[in-house]
């Protein structure tokens, strides 16, 4: 005779511990890129060289580039680091390394010149800012910068270009500068104010010129230097 068929068991509810909802983004845990970046952070300000260093190799860009800042707070970052971090593949390690390199003087200014070829603007701004807090000892980057400040594409390189040549002070900016003195508002201002180191009738002709500017501010910095009102 044939078996009777055995009863289906019954469909179970699914709890709602198994059901697949949205959850929201978990804050970072440690580990996490953010953590890490604290704890190298917090490591320039404790002395944990070792933990800085460690850092320096850290798959994220931006842990990468805090190392950089600890290390120089512990005084601990040498040239080899810099030179590392200048060939990074990441353009805020680039500039990290750019801005940390002013204490060495002279001696980094061979590879800021360098960098000022970079294709990622912030790497050219930083290498600008760090020839112009160097100063008179970038001199021979003064070509190089006189090329970035009246031919890159980004308004904010020029200006960061334009203020290094006056920081700088050698006279063979002064043409870069004088060329500012016609670009955007911003770059203008700046250039006028670049121009504190120099005279010269080109120098006057352009502070009369910027004392007339449609642009209120470019109009201060030719009042501030040249005391007129």
């Amino acid at each position: 005779m044939p078996q009777p068929a055995e009863p289906a068991e019954p469909t179970r509810p699914i709890p709602p511990a198994a059901r697949t909802t949205p959850q929201p983004t978990p804050a970072p845990q440690p580990g996490s890129p953010a953590q890490r970046r604290r704890a190298v952070a917090l490591a320039g300000h404790t002395g944990d060289a070792s933990t800085a260093r460690e850092a320096l190799s850290d798959a994220t860009p931006s842990v990468r580039a805090t190392a950089l800042g600890a290390l120089a707070r512990l005084g601990e970052l040498n040239p080899s680091d810099l030179k590392a971090a200048m060939g990074d593949e990441a353009p805020e390690v680039r500039a990290r390394a750019a801005e940390l390199s002013v204490p060495n003087g002279i001696r980094a200014v061979p590879a800021l010149i360098r960098l000022l070829d970079d294709g990622a603007g912030p790497v050219v701004e930083a290498s600008c800012f760090a020839l112009g807090e160097i100063g008179a000892d970038a001199s021979a980057s003064v070509g190089s910068l006189s090329r970035v400040a009246t031919g890159h594409k980004e308004p904010l390189v020029r200006e960061a270009a334009v203020a290094a040549l006056g920081a700088i002070g050698d006279p063979a900016g002064v043409a870069a500068i004088l060329k500012a003195t016609s670009d955007k508002p911003a770059v203008r201002r700046r250039a006028v104010l670049a121009l504190a180191p120099f005279s010269g009738d080109e120098v006057d002709a352009a502070l009369e010129r910027a004392l007339e500017d449609r642009d209120w501010q470019v109009r201060q910095a030719a009042e501030d230097l040249t005391g007129r009102h």
